[in-house]
C-alpha cells in the first residue's frame, strides 16, 4: 500500500472483494466514499476492527462491487 489518495472505483478495482481500512476519507454523501487513502487490506474484517479498537483512525468497509454485506461481517475480537 502507498499513501496516495485513490477514488472508490480505483480501490474496488485494485482490491476486489477485500476488507479495506481507509483514512483521510472524502465522502460523496452519507455512506458513500468518493476517495481515501488505503491503510489496510485483508480477507477478514476482524484484523481491521482490532486495529480500530486499538486506536487506529480508519473507516473499515468491504469492496464488494454490488454493495452486498459479506458473510462473516460479525466477528469476534479477542
Amino acid at each position: 500500500m502507498d499513501d496516495r489518495r485513490m477514488t472508490w472505483e480505483e480501490i474496488v478495482d485494485k482490491y476486489p472483494d477485500k476488507w479495506v481500512g481507509l483514512s483521510e476519507v472524502e465522502w460523496k454523501d452519507a455512506g458513500n466514499v468518493r476517495s481515501a487513502v488505503v491503510k489496510y487490506v485483508g480477507k477478514s474484517g476482524g484484523e481491521a476492527l482490532r486495529k480500530q479498537i486499538a486506536g487506529e483512525d480508519m473507516y473499515t468497509t468491504y469492496t464488494t462491487p454490488d454493495n452486498l454485506c459479506p458473510l462473516g461481517l460479525l466477528v469476534s475480537v479477542r
